[in-house]
């Protein structure tokens, strides 16, 4: 009988290609084509929240991949609702954009100075990580 040590030992983590601050294009699905940036990611399910900024307010993105919820009126006067909300989409449908040329290209590892790097398979760039914008309490 194995112990709980040698079971987290075996538990292999999860490394994505993809991370949270990346730019993306969905490949697939009802928003195909679509370019946004990954605000979330899920390593255990391997899926991604996926966001798209917004011209006329910056500071609440549209969600790609969003579904609608109904929300019912609880008290008289109160009006019911429809809220899109994302959802999360799977990785395999994400791929990296990389420049301003907003072409997609798959993502490898490679050693670079001892340390392991992302870099763009279309063009061999290193991708330059982008750490995304913390909110201040």
């Amino acid at each position: 009988m194995p112990t709980i040590a040698e079971i987290k030992a075996k538990k292999k983590k999860i490394k994505l290609k993809l991370r949270s601050g990346d730019k993306v294009m969905i490949i697939a699905g009802k928003d195909k084509g679509q370019v946004g940036f990954i605000a979330a990611v899920e390593p255990e399910k391997q899926k991604a929240l996926v966001l798209q900024d917004n011209p006329e307010n910056p500071e609440m993105p549209n969600p790609l991949n969003a579904v609608v919820k109904h929300r019912k009126a609880k008290f008289q006067g109160e009006r019911s609702a429809r809220f899109k909300m994302p959802s999360p989409i799977h990785i395999s449908n994400l791929m990296l954009v990389e420049g301003d040329k907003n072409t997609p290209s798959r993502v490898g590892r490679r050693k670079e100075d001892g340390k392991v790097v992302r870099y763009a398979k279309k063009s061999g760039k290193t991708i330059v990580e982008t750490k995304p914008a913390k909110e201040e309490k």
